[in-house]
């Protein structure tokens, strides 16, 4: 199941203004708070889609809790831009509703900076994130404060073909760079599987090239308007470098300017794979297509993974971050009741058995030494090894407006000069300043 990060889509300059803007019209949204049969409160779950495992947490959570509540889903649009509109709308309006949400980990500044979500107590902060591996962790937090509960995180893996690694002489049990499967995809004339559409993918793959190389988007997101924009650096530089030369070579295969995570995992399993970074669900997808007879076997064999390629060989490498923490409304009426549930939701016996069963990894340490989560994942480890890496997408209120200019200044990849950097930072500034619009 892929994670909800990949397809924000252009959005108002002022996001953080526009969603108290459009308050009146979301005021016909609202839908009470119910009670269940027996009396008890219901909590309203507002879910992402997925295989149907959030669904089946809330009624173990429901039964639980031994009849002091009862948990009902409502689903959100499966685009990721869609979902944040429909959540800040109704946040906005005070809807009363909000008692426990799935959110993307770079909707969390916009939506905690107003006061939107209700900061978790002492107790349930300490207790939910016990555990909880560094990446995912940084993605909940927001101005130094734990504001969302992380519930399930994920993160990208440089998957391979073992006989193109052979073939290219290049040792995998050490950590690699992107020069060097840049290398050794060009040296055998294949293809290397990355994401070149114009979407939040490609601000995920520039995030992850920058921290990478020691620099960062954005510093001091929590400043809003006056945040630095620090794309502009030798990280930058090398970020587009990388971008371009993939682009420029044709290395990223002829469909990369519309290639998303599913079209690169496709390519990659085709005679021309050879290097791919991609998330988790890649494995099973695979699996499933080798079940189903559409892939033959030999494929999947010769599938293996490690963590995601580093810019500089003497620095480790710092992944995508994604996947989706639980925030309370502050409008909720049982917040207490809400926190109580999501103690239950986030428990490690759950997000290991939402892993085996709806493939979405943990956010805690603990959930990936289950058993059925090492029989179903074998790269487990490496995964956890990854979020422990991970970094997330620059943390400001203004996120959507920083990605929508990534995406216009950095696609199609074969356009991509050591220019980009300066002109995605000059184009910000403008759009936060509000002298451009997006």
């Amino acid at each position: 199941m892929k994670s909800t990060h990949h397809s924000h889509r252009a959005g108002k300059p002022r996001a953080v203004r526009s969603v108290a803007a459009v308050a009146a019209v979301s005021a016909m949204l609202l839908t009470g708070c119910g009670s269940g049969e027996s009396g008890s409160p219901t909590l309203t779950w507002y879910i992402n889609p997925d295989d149907g495992g959030q669904d089946v947490l809330a009624q173990q959570c429901s039964d639980a809790s031994g009849g002091k509540y009862k948990i009902q889903t409502s689903l959100l649009p499966r685009d990721a831009s869609s979902q944040r509109e429909q959540l800040a709308r109704r946040l906005a309006a005070g809807d009363t509703s909000m008692d426990i949400m799935s959110l993307d980990p770079p909707f969390v500044p916009e939506l905690a900076e107003p006061g939107f979500l209700a900061k978790p107590p002492a107790d349930v902060a300490k207790a939910t994130t016990a555990d909880t591996l560094e990446g995912p962790l940084q993605g909940a937090t927001w101005n130094g404060e734990l504001v969302a509960v992380p519930f399930w995180a994920n993160t990208q893996l440089l998957w391979y073909r073992e006989s193109a690694a052979k073939a290219a002489g290049l040792d995998m049990s050490k950590p690699v760079t992107w020069d060097q499967v840049i290398k050794a995809a060009q040296s055998q004339d294949k293809y290397l599987g990355v994401q070149g559409v114009r979407g939040e993918a490609m601000s995920v793959w520039v995030n992850g090239l920058v921290e990478s190389a020691g620099g960062q988007v954005v510093s001091d997101g929590q400043d809003g308007q006056d945040a630095k924009i620090t794309l502009d650096s030798d990280a930058g530089k090398k970020a587009a470098e990388i971008i371009g030369t993939i682009g420029k070579e044709g290395l990223g295969g002829p469909g990369l300017a519309t290639q998303d995570e599913n079209a690169s995992m496709i390519q990659f399993q085709g005679d021309k794979g050879s290097f791919m970074v991609n998330w988790p669900f890649i494995y099973s997808a695979t699996k499933a297509s080798v079940e189903e007879g559409t892939l033959d076997k030999s494929v999947l064999d010769d599938i293996k993974w490690t963590t995601w390629p580093r810019v500089n060989a003497d620095s480790e490498a710092h992944p995508p971050l994604g996947g989706i923490n639980l925030g309370v409304g502050s409008n909720s009426q049982h917040q207490d009741l809400a926190w109580d549930a999501v103690q239950c939701i986030v428990s490690p016996e759950h997000q290991a058995q939402y892993f085996a069963t709806n493939g979405n990894p943990p956010s805690s340490a603990k959930a990936f030494d289950d058993p059925e989560v090492k029989k179903a994942y074998p790269m487990a480890d490496t995964i956890r090894k990854s979020l422990d890496a991970a970094k997330p997408r620059a943390q400001t209120p203004y996120y959507n407006e920083i990605s929508t200019a990534i995406q216009q200044n950095w696609t199609p990849p074969a356009d991509v000069t050591e220019d980009a950097p300066r002109e995605t930072t000059e184009f910000i500034q403008e759009v936060l300043k509000g002298d451009a619009l997006l």
